[in-house]
């Protein structure tokens, strides 16, 4: 089978189209015939060495997928050849087919494409664990969601508005603040022509934010974290800018707010079945409209380093998805 492989820390460029053995699945796994796989940005920092999870070479960026189950192993009930499936996989996603044990797996509705699917669990696993678990949001609260047209932004607007808060979406363009009204933002703020800290304020009447959701970090957390109400919560969901930012703590003193870290993949490790419950709830609602699950666009697997350079340019407005 053809896989997208990472032979040692390269950039997209660098990375290899090859051929690789079929996957066995083993007692307990299943192999899936991929027909979506979904990248995110940390596909980028994975390949060059900069993530916080370096798996062995040589590997396949991309961490979820989404097709059908061509196999199963010994002990596997509950799936079998021909159903539609969709699951995380952490990496190894850019390849024709993989195996991966059957209770990660998540079994999807005829009528949820593969590309949708595929494109589900990270963002949107993601975001409701930070707004449902980490948030302790309340209705008609407000919440700042930065790099709102993104992946994980997009899915916090969407998530925020069926938990009845008061959206306001961050972007660096009139064109992402508009595409993130069409997916539950209420209100929009472009940090490319606005002072983040002083437009933050004046859209909350002066009171300051009450959550703050920020996969960007960069210059942009503090001047966000400047700008939250009292005993607001500021949740760190990635770094999307690059830059960690070394927020000053005399902030979280004066605005007797917090600071919530938000690691979802170790999250899923400690409590795998309420992750599964949500994986399940959200397949269910993309299913139902309720969300979007939105593609940007797709290229052939060949394409990998291509669709890597829109996710690094910051281009891509929802997921951009590899057709195996």
């Amino acid at each position: 089978m053809k896989a997208i492989l990472c032979r040692q820390y390269c950039g997209p460029d660098e990375l290899e189209y090859a051929e690789v053995p079929d996957p066995v699945a083993g007692p307990g796994e299943a192999v899936i015939a991929i027909k979506a796989a979904a990248l995110n940005f940390f596909d980028i920092l994975m390949i060059q060495g900069k993530y916080q999870i370096k798996p062995p070479f040589p590997f396949s960026p991309c961490a979820e997928v989404a097709g059908v189950i061509e196999s199963v192993g010994e002990g596997v009930t509950d799936l079998k050849p021909g159903d539609r499936v969709a699951a995380s996989c952490g990496h190894n996603g850019a390849r024709e087919k993989i195996a991966l044990p059957a209770a990660s797996i998540v079994k999807i509705p005829d009528n949820l494409d593969y590309d949708r699917a595929a494109g589900i669990f990270i963002i949107y696993g993601t975001a409701l664990h930070a707004l449902e678990d980490r948030a302790s949001p309340k209705p008609g609260e407000t919440l700042a969601v930065l790099g709102a047209a993104g992946g994980t932004g997009l899915a916090a607007c969407e998530l925020g508005k069926l938990m009845g808060l008061k959206v306001i979406a961050c972007a660096s363009s009139d064109e992402k603040l508009e595409f993130a009204k069409q997916h539950g933002a209420e209100l929009g703020l472009n940090y490319a022509k606005e002072d983040l800290k002083e437009g933050l304020k004046k859209l909350t009447g002066g009171k300051g934010v009450d959550i703050i959701f920020d996969p960007v970090g960069g210059s942009y957390a503090e001047a966000a974290l400047r700008s939250i109400a009292w005993e607001g919560r500021f949740l760190v969901i990635g770094f999307a800018a690059g830059d960690i930012p070394k927020m000053p703590l005399n902030l979280a003193l004066l605005k007797g707010c917090d600071i919530r870290g938000v690691f979802w993949g170790a999250w899923t490790r400690i409590n795998p079945e309420k992750n599964r419950a949500n994986l399940e709830k959200l397949v269910k609602w993309a299913a139902e409209g309720k969300i979007s699950s939105h593609v940007d666009r797709t290229f052939p697997l060949a394409q990998t380093a291509d669709a890597l350079k829109v996710l690094a340019g910051r281009q891509a407005m929802g997921k951009v998805i590899l057709h195996p």
